[in-house]
């Protein structure tokens, strides 16, 4: 029964991790191909929002 339980976890987890991987791969896979020009468009974005403010936490240098 420990047996068949062990299984049934590893195929459970297996699936989920495989369904989360297969996301972040396709997405990545449709902005190389598919993002042209305007690839980086939310990250230059949310980096004009960050401009100017003051680092929090973290190791001084």
């Amino acid at each position: 029964m420990f047996g068949y339980i062990a299984d049934l976890a590893v195929v459970a987890l297996m699936i989920v991790g495989i369904t989360a991987l297969m996301g972040v791969i396709t997405n990545t896979i449709g902005e190389k191909v598919f993002g042209g020009k305007h690839r980086t468009e939310f990250v230059d974005e949310g980096a004009k929002y960050l401009s100017g403010w003051k680092n929090v936490g973290g190791k001084k240098k």
